[in-house]
Order: C-alpha cells, then structure tokens, then sequence
C-alpha cells in the first residue's frame, strides 16, 4: 500500500511529531510513505519525496512542519481537483493523510471524489475550531505561547496604568481567545461569536478604575472587529490610555508543547492504523479523552459551537 502525507494551510506546533508517527508506524506496517512538499501547491507540481525512519530522526521537538505548506488558491478551482487526482492516480497513491484544518479536509474530500485515492484527515490547526475533535494539534502550544507574551504585557499594564487589547488569532472562530483570556486572567474577550459593546465595556473599566483598578487586559479575537478602532473608543470613553499588542505569527510557532507533541504522536499512530483496516475518508478526533475517528463528510459540512460557558465565566455573567 502506498501513502502519501501532506501538510497544506497553516502550521501548527506538533504537525512534525505527527508526521513522525506515521512514517514510523506505517513503514512497520510494510507500507511505503512518501511525502508531498508545500502543501497542495506542491501537490500540483508533482513534488513528491521519499520518507522513511532517517527522514523523521530529531523532528518531534521542532515547530512548523518539515513537509513545508503554502497557500493554494487553485486547490479550490475545479481544474485543480482534476490535476491533483491525475497526479496521485499516476503516482498509485492508495491513501492521503491530510494534516491540517477543515479548509484542507474540504479540498481533500473533494480530491478523493474524483480520484478514488481515500483519505484520513488528523485535525492540526492552532484555532482549534475543526468540528469533531475536543482538540486540535498545536492548539496547546499556541496557548501557552500567549498566555506567557500576556503575563509579561501584563507587567507594563499594571506599571502605567494602561488598557492593553491583545489581538490573537482567530480570524472566524474565538477558540484559542476564549482559553487565552481565561488562562491570562484578562477582564474581557472580545470574539466573533459574541456581540460585543464598547460603551458597556467602558463603563465597566470605568468603574473598576473608580474602586482603584487603573490597568486592564482585553483579549481580542482578530476576526472581532478592527482593534485599532475599538482601542481607540475605550480610551475615549474611559479617559485611561490604551495600547494594542497584536501577537501575530509567534502563535503558530516555537517548539511544541509535551501535549501538542503527544497528541500528534497518538493521532498519527491512530491514523494508519485506519490504513491497517482499510477504513476510507475518516478523520481522526479526541473526544472526553478517547481518540476514535468520523467520516469527514460530517466534519466538513458541521460547524463547532464555541463554549459560552467559559465566556460567562470570563465575564462573569449569568
């Protein structure tokens, strides 16, 4: 049997272990793993390589994905579902593990209709926000990541009195914003999910100030709003500087966390022993700690539904 293992969309800390997982576990199982540089760009350009157990020696504690990936905008265009098929029908691939978010399952669901090649999907993406899974690699690491850069903006807060809106990411979904804000303390977390008021807000730091509060943190989903704009309106509001710290790609990277790094190892072991069994267009997932598999039609056609607990809890509201 012949696998292919593919990276597209963007990296997440963990990807790597995951990839040495199923080289390792695969090429144990006597089937031959080859590797698709660049995501699904590379994928129509045919740029295909060898893997075997060398290829993954002392690449489960790196960051990114040593696959490479890229953003592919023919991907989505029928004539590239037709050449990515010809191509992994030429190459007599049997499986593509797709490692990656719902973006990369839709377009590698689509692959497999018209190429017959099966697929399994492992959810690897910071925002954690793939239907299905309670977790998604790299979703660990891209939270401590924040929580750490929020302590240290914290500091600065506290010692000039200001309002910091720290912007993460989460251009749809507030996944990782919500665990950021309640892991770092912040008195509020602004998502796309939820309305938010500005004048309401204001006038809650208006009154903290007033009972001796003169500093504050504002978690800010990038998908949110404009940030800049928002900022700006507080302090007009409350009369207290504020000051915007957009933490941008140091999200996505560094070395993984020993969860990330578990839980890529685990998904990838899971992942071909689906092959073993011969199971078709699954996609790996975690749920109440169990790891066990879904078609991907459901993954990709259901949206995951934010906690609004934690936002109740964060904002302490009923």
């Amino acid at each position: 049997m012949k696998t292919a293992l593919i990276t597209p969309g963007g990296d997440a800390p963990g990807m790597n272990a995951c990839i040495r997982a199923v080289v390792r576990r695969a090429i144990s199982s006597g089937f031959e793993v080859c590797g698709i540089n660049r995501g699904y760009q590379g994928l129509l350009e045919d740029d295909f390589i060898a893997l075997n157990n060398r290829s993954v020696s002392g690449i489960i504690h790196r960051g990114g994905t040593i696959l490479k990936s890229s953003r592919c905008a023919e991907i989505k265009t029928d004539e590239g579902i037709n050449k990515a098929s010809e191509i992994l029908k030429k190459k007599s691939i049997d499986y593509l593990i797709v490692i990656g978010g719902d973006g990369s399952f839709k377009a590698a669901n689509r692959i497999s209709k018209k190429s017959g090649v099966s697929i399994i999907g492992i959810p690897a993406t910071i925002d954690n926000d793939v239907y299905g899974t309670d977790e998604t690699i790299g979703f660990d690491t891209a939270l401590d990541t924040a929580v750490e850069a929020i302590d240290k903006i914290r500091d600065t807060a506290t010692s000039f009195d200001r309002i910091f809106l720290i912007e993460v990411m989460g251009r749809e979904h507030g996944f990782l914003a919500l665990e950021i804000g309640l892991a770092s303390g912040a008195e509020f977390v602004l998502i796309p999910e939820v309305k938010f008021d500005v004048r309401k807000i204001s006038e809650e730091l208006k009154k903290e100030k007033i009972q001796g509060k003169t500093s504050a943190i504002i978690v800010f989903a990038e998908g949110a709003g404009d940030v800049y704009k928002v900022a700006k309106r507080i302090e007009e509001l409350t009369g207290i500087p504020v000051r915007v710290s957009s933490l941008g790609y140091i999200q996505r990277g560094g070395a993984p966390s020993a969860k990330s790094r578990i839980l890529g190892t685990l998904f990838g072991s899971y992942a071909v022993d689906l092959l073993r069994k011969k199971v078709k267009n699954r996609v790996v997932v975690i749920r109440n700690g169990k790891i066990s598999d879904i078609p991907v039609e459901l993954v990709i056609s259901k949206e995951k539904k934010i906690d609004l607990e934690i936002y109740r809890i964060i904002h302490q509201v009923t």
